[in-house]
């Protein structure tokens, strides 16, 4: 399924034209409740999804406060929302109880940082990436994709999933949830404006979400 919409009247603080991760293109998982943070540094082994066979992710590079884990959370939003605090690069999945799942991430580069509030309206397996034609302004090279997209593989920009975030009037906002080839980016700021994570972390979360309005993302700067 694709599906594609253009919109100049985002909900968030970032102008439209800056976005780099435009494409086309679960149930929630029940967590046992728990007193102490479990940290799951043991799932980012090899995995084989839809026929791609994803490498390990030598987390033992990345510091652990990167790492998927069951942390306590305290906030009035309700089980299911998404809480990206960009300072702090992590990406928080409240559960019940007090607790989320807490993943680290990679966020946009200073001039493409952006913030507010969204829902997942759709997602997507190994999506189909699109740069705009505005990225393809700056980056010649993926101007050849702008129309006919990169397919999914282990080199799409997209990683193994994405998450679509349509603002209040159910327009398109062009930013996604993703996942990453590219590791090490996380804990920095170094992508285009959307927040992507690990691989295997965005598969954890992707599984999670359940698309439509009642899913709302929060974006803090």
């Amino acid at each position: 399924m694709r599906f594609r919409t253009l919109s100049t009247a985002l909900a968030f603080t970032l102008t439209i034209g800056l976005a780099g991760c435009t494409t086309t293109s679960g149930d929630n998982k029940e967590v046992a409740e728990t007193t102490k943070v479990q940290i799951f540094s043991d799932s980012y082994g090899k995995v084989t999804d839809a026929g791609f066979a994803l490498p390990s992710i030598p987390v033992e590079k990345l510091d652990k406060k990167y790492h998927r884990q069951i942390v306590d959370y305290k906030t009035s939003e309700k089980p299911g929302t998404i809480v990206v605090n960009t300072r702090e690069r992590f990406l928080y999945y409240v559960l019940p109880r007090g607790k989320a799942v807490r993943y680290g991430i990679g966020v946009g580069k200073q001039g493409f940082a952006w913030g507010g509030e969204a829902y997942i309206a759709w997602k997507q397996a190994w999506p189909t990436w699109h740069p705009p034609k505005e990225m393809a302004e700056r980056k010649p090279d993926v101007a050849k994709y702008v129309e006919k997209g990169m397919e999914p593989g282990l080199t799409n920009p997209l990683g193994a999933r994405a998450l679509y975030l349509f603002n209040e009037k159910g327009q398109d906002t062009l930013f996604r949830l993703h996942g990453t080839p590219e590791w090490r980016s996380i804990g920095t700021a170094a992508s285009s404006g959307c927040i992507r994570l690990m691989n295997q972390d965005i598969i954890d979360l992707y599984d999670r979400v359940k698309p439509g309005r009642g899913t709302k993302v929060i974006v803090q700067q």
